[in-house]
């Protein structure tokens, strides 16, 4: 089994991955697999809702979105990472997420998902709230940990102080595996992730 965990700070070894790797190897002790993966510091388009991904199964835009996508099968599970800019998470997250799930067609459905957030002081709840909510309207199983999965601090080493928010980190990763162990014992027994009913949408307007 195999994790994967997105980086979505500018800084490939910031705050944001000091929380992300005390999760990891949690995981990695608890015999799970992890693999992280940095956006890196290049724009990330936004969705332009041409709805080309529904005629022909990926976003128009050829970058990590469709290759995340085309790789969902190597995974289990997903942990989303991110600064807190101005309340909410990092823009270039935002797009990247956005496009991913929107493109992937339930590709992600079934598959444990959970959020980090790192901030100096404030923001962090409304950030967390933000992410999660990429995995809730894709019936990914939402993994929880002792309190909201934050980490405080203006530096690596000031993150590094956070005793509690590693704690909340190494209590994520053990809860993400254990979850992903119940899964797979029950699939090997025959329970399987439920049959969606046909799509049903809507609007508000009569």
């Amino acid at each position: 089994m195999k994790v994967l965990l997105i980086n979505g700070s500018p800084h490939r070894e910031g705050c944001t991955y000091t929380a992300l790797k005390e999760v990891a190897d949690a995981l990695e002790q608890n015999g799970i697999g992890t693999e992280l993966l940095y956006l890196g510091v290049r724009p990330i388009a936004g969705c332009i809702a041409c709805g080309s991904c529904g005629r022909t199964g990926a976003c128009f835009v050829e970058d990590m979105v469709n290759e995340v996508n085309r790789r969902a099968v190597e995974f289990d599970g997903m942990i989303v990472g991110s600064p807190v800019y101005y309340g909410g998470p990092a823009g270039q997250l935002t797009a990247f997420l956005d496009r991913l799930f929107y493109s992937g067609k339930g590709c992600w459905s079934g598959k444990p998902g959970a959020a980090v957030v790192s901030c100096r002081r404030g923001g962090a709840t409304a950030s967390f709230d933000r992410l999660n909510k990429y995995f809730t309207i894709n019936c990914m199983p939402v993994v929880s940990s002792q309190y909201w999965n934050q980490v405080h601090g203006n530096t690596p080493e000031e993150v590094r102080q956070d005793k509690e928010g590693l704690q909340i980190m190494r209590t994520l990763g053990s809860n993400m595996a254990w979850m992903l162990k119940c899964i797979q014992l029950g699939k090997e027994n025959g329970i399987c992730f439920p049959e969606m009913e046909p799509r049903v949408s809507t609007n508000f307007i009569r």
